[in-house]
């Protein structure tokens, strides 16, 4: 019997898998069955490679939770045909899938790594071959026939990053992603090196279950100086809006407006769920510190504390969309599920 590890390589789309188009030049999406061709190398693989290919494939840009659901029930559908799992995905929305599938799969045991590329894997100096291998051998690392990374990740230029810590910074570096609050999983430079403590392992062995209903009534509010009343209404009076993530200043600061304030009270007394991060590139939201930031915990705002947007709003999506009370709901929304937060 082959005991090697085995691999299922998910391409759901991007600029990873464009190749030039031999008579046009116009860049082509690959036919993944045949990605060996492209990259040589996997064939000195110890393990055994299958892929699935979306059909048709997607556009980061038009990733939406039905896509999700598609990753993470192709997951689901193989789970006990593979040791792990690898998703090639465009680099605009990884951060919001990776975020996703981390709150999605429950019980996961097994390593599912999001990596993609900044130029096309048929371009001679794509980073797509790089970042490839690398989330490979990742997915298929053991010790004692456990997985090293049994979690959710990001995987980009020699670096695997937490899934739900995860954001995109750059649209021109080949180092994309960045995880302003917590330090890389692992590192690949001559070795790959794992950083164990920060590394979620299970320590209650359950079967793998998918939580697939999306709530999208969610939005998204940046404060800006100048912000008016106006704008501030007709957003929070959107039809159907259940949620809303509140990008504030600094710690979790606002304006010291009373009709802000009012506005936020009346939309929490009507049912809606306003959840606090911040704007900051890195950093904590900790409402109370200053005085700017007591107005929103007495209108009953939720501290996301640390959490990047791309979790905060996936996680609300979720949490919307399942039939738990509106009080456990806030409570998972202050607290981590897994290790969104710290």
């Amino acid at each position: 019997m082959d005991k090697s590890p085995s691999i299922l390589i998910i391409y759901t789309g991007g600029t990873i898998g464009m190749v030039n188009e031999p008579v046009t030049g116009t860049l082509v999406p690959i036919d993944f069955s045949h990605i060996s061709d492209q990259v040589p190398e996997l064939r000195r693989f110890g393990c055994r490679l299958e892929t699935v290919t979306f059909d048709p494939v997607i556009d980061s840009s038009d990733v939406s939770p039905d896509t999700w659901g598609k990753i993470a029930g192709t997951i689901a559908k193989r789970y006990d045909e593979f040791d792990g799992f690898v998703v090639l995905h465009g680099t605009d929305t990884m951060a919001y899938s990776a975020s996703a599938l981390s709150f999605m799969l429950s019980g996961l045991e097994k390593p599912v790594i999001f990596t993609g590329a900044q130029l096309p894997i048929g371009v001679l100096r794509t980073d797509g071959k790089e970042n490839l291998i690398t989330s490979i051998e990742i997915a298929a690392a053991r010790d004692n026939n456990t997985p090293k990374v049994p979690e959710v990740c990001v995987y980009f230029e020699n670096r695997l990053l937490r899934g739900n810590r995860t954001t995109k910074y750059s649209a021109e570096h080949f180092n994309a992603f960045t995880s302003p609050n917590l330090p890389p999983l692992a590192e690949a430079g001559l070795q790959i090196r794992y950083n164990r403590n920060l590394i979620r392992y299970p320590t209650v062995r359950r079967p793998l279950t998918i939580s697939a209903k999306f709530e999208t009534g969610v939005g998204i509010m940046r404060l800006f100086p100048g912000l008016g009343r106006s704008l501030v209404h007709s957003m929070l009076a959107t039809e159907g809006l259940r949620g809303l993530i509140l990008e504030s200043y600094g710690t979790g600061n606002a304006p010291t407006l009373s009709w802000f304030y009012d506005e936020l009270r009346a939309f929490i007394v009507r049912g809606g769920i306003v959840l606090n991060v911040t704007q900051c590139p890195a950093g904590s939201v900790e409402m109370g510190l200053y005085e700017t930031s007591e107005g929103l915990r007495s209108a009953g705002v939720i501290s996301g504390k640390d959490l990047t947007t791309e979790a905060a709003v996936t996680k609300m999506m979720i949490l919307l969309g399942s039939e738990l009370s509106r009080e456990r709901i806030l409570s998972l929304l202050s607290k981590s599920i897994c290790g969104e937060m710290s």
